[in-house]
């Protein structure tokens, strides 16, 4: 998605800083950056554990391959496509894994996302979270097939166009299309249900 006007000289300017291993340019995105991706990861993998890892390693291949991001584009999808790779790496690393099973919705340590939360960056997802809705929400989507959360995750709570996260994904515009709407409806279907069990 081009970018334009302020988003434009932000970009330029955080490809800049990344070119030159400016550590403060880093710093910044970092408090920018580090709730949303801790998030992410928390949903593609769907456990807690290893989440701050994984964050730590997608900064440090921020810093290491800064040069590939040209600032023609916004930085986020740059960002989730790192972290994404790094995840599934450590996947294969451990066993086959494949976003198109469930396998990565059940949570060793109990954890959920709903305890996820930033000590200063309320999202509009968490604040939402105290009412009874928002929790039966937020526990429907950690119960979706982690391809269908991670795509829903992408488009309403990042805030991200179609063809970016396509681009993170490696998937055709169409098929994560398919996948928001078939997210979308198993949510709505175990909504009405009254149940979990999406």
């Amino acid at each position: 998605m081009p970018l334009t006007g302020s988003a434009e000289a932000e970009a330029q300017r955080i490809a800049k800083g990344l070119r030159s291993k400016d550590l403060a340019v880093l710093n910044e995105l970092i408090d920018w950056y580090q709730y949303r991706l801790a998030r992410y990861l928390f949903y593609v993998t769907g456990k807690r554990e290893n989440v701050e890892d994984l964050a730590q390693e997608t900064w440090v291949r921020v810093l290491e391959r800064g040069t590939q991001y040209d600032g023609r584009s916004r930085f986020e999808p740059w960002l989730f496509s790192i972290a994404r790779n790094l995840a599934f790496d450590q996947f294969r690393k451990r066993r086959a894994f494949s976003l198109d099973t469930n396998d990565a919705t059940d949570s060793s340590d109990g954890a959920s996302a709903r305890e996820l939360t930033a000590e200063n960056q309320p999202s509009p997802f968490l604040a939402a979270a105290r009412s009874e809705d928002a929790a039966r929400l937020a526990s429907a989507m950690e119960s979706l097939e982690p391809i269908y959360r991670e795509a829903l995750l992408l488009r309403f709570q990042e805030e991200l166009s179609l063809q970016e996260i396509a681009g993170i994904t490696g998937a055709p515009v169409t098929t994560i299309s398919s996948r928001i709407y078939r997210g979308l409806a198993a949510l709505r279907s175990g909504w009405q249900g009254g149940t979990n069990a999406i």
